[in-house]
Formats: structure tokens, sequence, C-alpha cells
């Protein structure tokens, strides 16, 4: 027997079969997501539809007679508008819109909630405030539960307190939004069947970071570090704890998880790597992509003195933050240097969100291309937390965690991860 697991990411969409026995991946599709909507110079827009389409194609190539549940997940925060059929009429607002650090009567939009922009209650507010907000739409959701009503035929979304904390303004203990509006989605705290597909179960939406913690065979003692276009810490926690500068966040049976976010994790290499290339341009030298010959650069490089704080997109507290490059030298003045500084400096940012925390792991796992393909990441990153950095054997966490979140919804298993 099997199950899928689907992450409907921000740049990739991607499907699993996991055979439900022995959670070893079986067969693994594909798909870039680029599907971007020209906006504002603030706004992060997607085609919902074209992304929808995507995944369904992906889902009928996983497809197998023995496939007992289905499990998606995908990017969090971001929210799109359904009408009464449960079709969606406006784009898909990702988490990297912006629209959400506006100024509004002195205050952003996401002082006002006292939030985050990108998030999507943020974002609803700032569409209601500017009469955005489609005229027959209904409601709003994110990407991965929208995935799962159009599956299943409903017209309403049931979504998952993971995706439901990620848009802000949402008391967890209670599992309610803490602001009273009727575009506001059902929620449920548990892992449940949604409907079904073709006949096969399909379980609420659940949000990539918690899919991933659960992917990766994290346990209470774990600290979870994810690198893709941005980055985060997880760790266990209780609904209850004071986790430092970390946002603590829904998981299931009762447990939360605590995270720290940067906005621009694999993104300020992926901008480092951008700078050198039209400067290669500039000597009539063009190329793809730099990032095998940066990689080389530094691969036996232990240390640099120079300092790279890579806060390109600023932070969820402080979005006018802003990168720097300090103690600079004659001699550290050299792209080796640059280069492992700003990696070092990926890893200096969520390292003192884990000291925020205020709590000791024993045990390390990185997932996500940023981290599982950069051996210099990894030896910084496990020097400077301590521990030994275990990388799980298949990519696909986030898809992976989706199948055992949908297995566990089915009742064909537990989650033994915590």
């Amino acid at each position: 027997m099997s199950a899928i697991g689907l992450d409907i990411g921000t740049t990739g969409i991607c499907g699993i079969v996991m055979n439900s026995g022995t959670g070893a991946i079986e067969k693994v599709v594909s798909r870039k997501n680029d599907f971007w909507i020209a906006g504002e110079p603030w706004e992060r827009l997607q085609d919902p539809e074209a992304v929808f389409e995507t995944a369904s194609g992906i889902l009928d190539e996983l497809r197998g007679g023995d496939t007992e549940a289905i499990g998606v997940t995908g990017q969090m925060h971001g929210i799109l508008y359904f009408d009464r059929c449960g079709r969606s009429v406006s784009p898909l607002y990702t988490w990297q819109d912006g629209r959400g650090n506006l100024s509004l009567d002195g205050e952003t939009y996401a002082e006002k909630l006292g939030s985050h922009t990108g998030y999507g209650n943020v974002t609803h507010f700032y569409n209601k405030k500017n009469n955005l907000i489609p005229r027959d739409a209904v409601g709003f959701c994110t990407i991965h539960d929208y995935a799962v009503m159009r599956l299943t035929g409903r017209n309403t979304p049931l979504v998952h307190a993971s995706d439901a904390a990620s848009f802000g303004c949402f008391d967890i203990k209670a599992n309610r939004f803490t602001r009273t509006d009727d575009m506001q989605p059902q929620v449920t705290p548990d892992a449940e069947i949604a409907g079904r597909w073709q006949g096969i179960p399909v379980s609420a939406a659940i949000g990539d970071n918690q899919a991933s913690f659960f992917g990766g065979g994290c346990d209470e003692n774990t600290v979870l570090i994810n690198v893709g276009t941005g980055s985060q810490i997880s760790l266990i926690s209780d609904a209850e704890d004071e986790c430092g500068a970390l946002e603590i966040r829904p998981l299931t049976n009762g447990k939360c998880i605590a995270v720290g976010s940067s906005l621009c994790g694999g993104r300020a290499y992926a901008l480092l790597e951008r700078f050198f290339a039209q400067t290669a341009r500039m000597a009539g030298v063009k190329k793809d992509e730099l990032y095998s010959e940066m990689a080389r650069e530094i691969a036996d490089m232990k240390d640099t003195d120079l300092k790279f704080e890579t806060l390109f997109c600023g932070t969820r507290e402080n979005p006018k933050s802003r990168a720097k490059i300090t103690q600079l030298s004659a001699d550290n003045f050299t792209p080796a240097d640059m280069i492992f500084a700003c990696l070092a400096g990926i890893s200096d940012e969520l390292f003192g969100m884990y000291e925020s925390a205020g709590r000791k792991c024993t045990r390390m796992v990185g997932t996500g291309n940023g981290i599982r393909r950069n051996p210099v990441l990894q030896r910084i990153v496990e020097k400077q937390f301590g521990m030994r950095l275990q990388i799980p054997k298949f990519e696909e966490e986030a898809a992976a965690g989706a199948a055992v979140f949908a297995l566990a919804a089915a009742g064909a298993r537990k989650i033994l991860m915590i």
C-alpha cells in the first residue's frame, strides 16, 4: 500500500509516492511553479488555476491502484479568494507579498494588526481597506487548501490549524481567530479527512513547515534547520512556552513547534551569485549560473573575519532592516571571503533564533536544497550549533510529511515522530 504527498511550493510543485509500511519514497514527480502575475512593485502574485492544474496533473501521474491516502502541503501565509462554488476569483497573494508594509495612518497595515506582512489576515485587511476583494468572493484560504477543496469537490475549505495560524491573528490554545471576519475559514486542529478524490481519502492540507518536521523524522529533541528561498529553525514546543523571538505554531496531537523564520535564507546566496554573474558579464563572460564556481572557491575555507548580515529582505519584526558587510580589510576583500561570509551570515541569523528559544536540542536535521546542496554551509552550521547535521536521504521532506499526515488522518498510520 502507498500514500501520495503533494507539496505546492513557491518555486516548485512536487509529488511523491510513499510506501505506507516502510516510509520509502518510491516515485517523485516535480514541476516548476513559475506562474507569476505582474503587479505593483510590492506585490508577489501567482495564478492559482495554473498552479492547481499542474498539481492535479502530478497526481494523475502518481495515482496507483494501491493508493490509500493523499496529503497536500504548500507555501504558508499566502491566500487566495474563492466564490460560492469553491473556485478562485483572485490571484494567489503569496507569503512574499509586501502590501502589509505599506502605510496606514502612520503605521503599516501589519503593525495595525500586530502581525507581519505576507500573513493572510494582513493581506485580507489591506484588500478590505482598499476595496480589492472581488465581489463574488465568500472566503479565503491557502493554495494547498484550495487544491484540497478542488480535488474533493468541496465549496468551502477545511483548514488545518497549521495554516490558520499562518494567517496571523490566531489563538492557538482556543483554536480560533482573534479577529472576527465572515471570510475566515473553518479550522480543525487534527489530522482529518476533507473528502475524496477518485475514491481516495484526501486529508486537510497542512503547512509546509509542519510537514517538513514530520517528513524529516524529527522528534522532541530535534532542531530542524531548513534553508530554501527563506530559512527556518523549528523545534517541539508547547502552546504555553515562551521561546524568545520564535513563533509558536500548531503541529498536531496537542503539540506545537517553535519556529524562527528568516525572510532571506537561500535567496541571499542567490543574490550574491547574481552579483557575481553581472560582474562577469561586465568582463564579457556569460554563464547561466556560477554556483559551481562559487563552491570551488570556498571548498577548503574554514573561516573569515568578514561579517555579512544577510538581511536583504529585512526581518518579520523589522522589515526595514537591510544587509550589511563589515570588517572589510585589504586582505579579506575577496570573492571567496564574501561567499563564505554570506553562508556564515545565513547560519548566524538562524543560530541567534535558536539561542533565543532558551532550550538545547541533542539532534539536528537539515532540509531544503539550500543546505542539502552546500557542504560548506553544512560545516558552518555544525560548528556553530555544536551538533552533527543529519540530512534525510530523500529531498522531498514536505511532500513526505504530507503523506504521513494523510495516513494518520485515514487511520492507517500513527505519527510516530512525536
